[in-house]
């Protein structure tokens, strides 16, 4: 998997640099800003961009503009914003500017390594993986939580776990379900959603979008 990696703090951005070569993944470039970025990733043609929001040279949200160009220009570019902060506008956007391969952790809440490559290479292959609390500010922040106003209670918490980006094994195993259950809530969330079968697009993203009011 080739990463470009745009974060302005140098010690993090070394260690993001080393964690991913140590997990076997070619890092292309390692970049402290947003125009550096947009550089890196027309010279390189990254599989993923991993990218913090705000950067030089204002620091408010570089990083998540940049990300939301680069996709419009780069369709197949998978992006995993990495920030401390939670920005919904842009991040609606981000999210509305594709079905597949977007993500957004928070960094403090980023307690194991492991979780946060997995977490890439979940966006790399074209998943989701959005932190719990972007989610609950994503959707606080939605003018059209109506959508799925036709949800059960229990079928909008499978679909928020699964807008965390969680597998249907997983989010048994968080509600204390059987496997079953959970792909029965799935099947009658797509329904709801009236998301039917398609070859083109990834339903789970999709009705994650919708969730979001993206």
């Amino acid at each position: 998997m080739r990463v470009v990696v745009a974060e302005d703090t140098a010690i993090l951005r070394a260690g993001l640099v080393q964690l991913l070569e140590d997990e076997g993944h070619d890092v292309a470039a390692a970049v402290p800003d947003a125009h550096q970025l947009r550089a890196a990733v027309a010279v390189h043609r990254p599989d993923v961009v991993v990218s913090d929001i705000r950067m030089p040279p204002t620091h408010t949200d570089e990083g998540l503009r940049a990300a939301i160009e680069l996709r419009a220009a780069q369709p197949g570019l998978a992006v995993l914003i990495f920030s401390q902060y939670v920005e919904t506008q842009y991040a609606s956007r981000l999210l509305a500017g594709g079905s597949a391969g977007v993500g957004y952790l928070l960094k403090e809440r980023v307690l194991d390594t492991r979780d946060f490559v997995d977490a890439l290479e979940r966006v790399a292959a074209g998943g989701t993986a959005l932190d719990p609390e972007v989610v609950t500010q994503l959707v606080g922040a939605s003018p059209s939580r109506s959508t799925v106003a036709g949800l059960s209670p229990r079928e909008r918490e499978v679909l928020g776990l699964m807008a965390e980006g969680r597998s249907n094994s997983a989010i048994a195993a968080e509600l204390v379900v059987t496997e079953r259950a959970v792909e029965k809530h799935v099947a009658n969330i797509f329904l709801k959603l009236d998301l039917p079968v398609s070859a083109a697009d990834h339903r789970r993203v999709l009705a994650v979008l919708r969730y979001l009011g993206a």
